[in-house]
């Protein structure tokens, strides 16, 4: 199914490129017609030596739109095609063969320019595809490697991959440390370190070590197949601007069509020579066009779609980042988008004699054996300090409680309040106040001690995301003046997170369910636009009813990807707001080209009905104003981050 899927898209690709090579060459075929027509005309050489090359401009410039026009005809549909080349034809007639050229010159090369504009975005694709490997190095039971298609491999298979070479699939380190550049999948420019438990990408590039990596889905599964599939999807899907426009122009065509009949009845009833009643109603076609309107929200949408998809976040629709541009309130869920959604070792405290390097290093010797996630979060920190664990015996989890074991022939537990009750000790007013100096803050505490009481405190905690204040101001100056945070976390928990975030007080939710959190959405919706964002299934149904859903992070759960519009791969916050910021210049530069095209129409109407606009200032005001608008919003490729 991939391979079919890849096969038909490079077929599209390769289609495309050929209509791109062979519009080019009607363009410059049409370029050269003009400028050797007018250079023999304005020499005064013989009639024979412009007409020919005006014929040339005439055939290369207006044969691919009139078949265009004619298969438009026959949807019984009326394309902007007919009215350019009835436009030149008419020119033609009244004798400004030069003028008609030039209109069909300019016309190519806007088409040719919009041709560009609209691959560009299935170009990221095809790129997308080709940097994925065809093959892998399947590691066998015994040890060795085989060479295999990278369709074949399943969940569960391991691969080994060397320096310098792509991840084949996605999956998870099993053996090896090392950096990995992900810029082709989350945009971000620093290789990330990884090591053993962490998630790789496939068409991520290893940097510097030898890795062995679990695959964890198959080839259509993966994310870049996901991305592919994202962003060719976003191309289908209109925009409201995008629907309107095209809607506009199908029917405004009509008007201009017959509008210009009427207007020629006009000005032959109003007493004017036939042939300047002709010239004036051949430049009222021109003028009146809506080629630029048209072509103004594709043009921008695209491009910026494109844009966003080259820095790791994906729209899927037009829709979508037009609405993002417009939003003025943003709720997060809390763990793993606004906090990293791992327990970290915050504080070490001791209530001994024994030093914090000692505490670290007896807890995590305790907590070697157990696969709890507080107890894999302290032997981590302790491996980070380059403490040298001690191995110990009698191992013992008392549920819900800690754990007890002997080292040395000691006997030690590490554990909560009611594991020191449950030994018989007592918890004193001292330690018990620094046991809630760190709980009224949302951490979690693990006590260690001996048979004669405690003996340090370890706290721990989710910390918040290095990139997360950043955002949320860079989002405030962007105009989103509203933040709420959504957590199932309690009240203390969330309120303490917030309060780093610097979040007002009524803004922070807590214990909440799946579906408090789709009530509060809606309501938020309700009264203003709102994005919601969040990476987990329990976020899928908030992310479906939010007017933008953001699934946050490659990792994040495929539920909360389908579920959302945007899916922003990286973990990295700052993506949202320049995100943000870039659907809001597409928003800007579509009103931009809607103005300017409108404007510049309108004013050429006018002078064209009631003064006297020669057609050739008409044909460059006019093709030169579409020019102007696909440029416009071309400009959004090139937009930095």
């Amino acid at each position: 199914m991939e391979k079919e899927y890849q096969h038909k898209i490079f077929e599209e690709i390769e289609e495309e490129k050929q209509e791109l090579k062979r519009d080019a060459l009607l363009t410059s075929i049409t370029l050269v017609g003009l400028v050797t027509g007018v250079y023999f005309q304005l020499t005064g050489a013989e009639t024979i030596w412009w007409a020919i090359p005006y014929l040339a401009a005439y055939l290369a410039g207006g044969i691919p739109a009139s078949i265009d026009a004619i298969l438009a005809l026959r949807n019984k549909a009326l394309e902007i095609d007919l009215l350019m080349v009835l436009a030149a034809l008419a020119a033609a007639g009244v004798g400004e063969v030069r003028d008609g050229a030039i209109l069909l010159f300019l016309f190519s090369l806007a088409g040719t320019l919009e041709g560009y504009a609209m691959g560009n975005t299935k170009r990221a694709v095809a790129a997308l595809m080709k940097l994925r490997p065809d093959e892998a190095n399947l590691l066998n039971p015994d040890g060795t490697t085989t060479r295999v298609a990278v369709e074949t491999l399943k969940i569960g298979d391991k691969v080994i991959v060397r320096p310098g070479e792509r991840m084949p699939i996605d999956g998870v380190i099993e053996e090896g440390i090392g950096a990995v550049d992900q810029s082709s999948v989350t945009g971000e420019s620093v290789p990330v370190d990884k090591e053993p438990g962490d998630e790789v990408f496939g068409a991520t590039v290893n940097q510097n070590s030898v890795l062995t990596i679990r695959a964890t889905k198959t080839v259509e599964e993966s994310t870049i197949a996901r991305m592919i599939k994202l962003v060719t999807e976003a191309q289908e899907k209109r925009s409201p601007s995008e629907q309107f426009s095209e809607w506009f122009g199908q029917r405004y065509t009509f008007v201009v069509l017959f509008g210009s009949i009427a207007a020629l009845g006009a000005f032959l009833f109003l007493g004017f020579p036939t042939d300047e009643a002709l010239y004036k109603a051949a430049t009222l076609l021109v003028v009146a066009s809506p080629c630029a309107i048209v072509i103004s929200v594709p043009a921008a949408i695209l491009s910026a779609i494109a844009a966003a998809a080259r820095r790791g976040v994906l729209f899927k629709g037009g829709g979508a980042l037009e609405s993002f541009g417009s939003i003025k309130t943003i709720a997060f869920d809390k763990t793993g988008t606004l906090t990293n959604g791992k327990m970290t070792v915050t504080d070490v405290v001791t209530v001994s004699d024994k030093t914090t390097d000692e505490i670290v290093k007896l807890v995590a010797s305790l907590e070697n054996h157990s696969d709890h996630p507080l107890a894999l979060s302290i032997v981590k920190y302790a491996n980070e300090q380059n403490q040298s664990l001690i191995e110990s015996t009698k191992n013992e989890a008392v549920p819900g409680r800690g754990i007890t074991a002997e080292i040395d022939g000691k006997s030690y537990w590490a554990g909560n309040r009611a594991l020191i009750l449950h030994r018989g000790l007592e918890v004193s007013d001292d330690l018990e106040n620094v046991l809630a100096s760190f709980e009224t803050v949302g951490k979690t505490t693990v006590i260690v001690g001996d048979e004669n009481g405690p003996l340090g405190i370890v706290a721990i905690a989710d910390t918040i995301r290095d990139t997360a204040l950043k955002a949320l101001e860079a989002l405030k100056k962007q105009g989103v003046n509203n933040f709420v945070m959504l957590t199932g976390d309690t009240q203390l928990v969330a309120n303490a997170v917030g309060a780093q975030l610097s979040l007002p007080p009524e803004s922070i939710y807590g214990a909440l369910l799946p579906e408090d959190k789709v009530r509060l959405v809606e309501e938020l919706t309700e009264n203003k636009d709102t994005a919601f964002v969040g990476d987990g299934v329990n976020d899928a149904a908030a992310l479906a009813i939010a007017q933008v859903g953001v699934a946050m992070g490659a990792g994040g759960s495929d539920v909360a990807i389908e579920a959302a519009d945007v899916a922003l791969l990286s973990d990295d916050l700052v993506k949202l707001a320049d995100t943000h910021r870039l659907a809001q210049k597409a928003n800007a530069i579509i009103k931009q080209n809607l103005y300017f095209a409108t404007g510049i129409m309108l004013l050429m109407i006018i002078v064209t009905i009631f003064g006297d606009l020669p057609l050739p200032l008409g044909v460059v005001g006019h093709e030169g104003g579409t020019l102007l608008v696909v440029l416009n919003g071309l400009r959004l490729l090139f937009t930095k981050a």
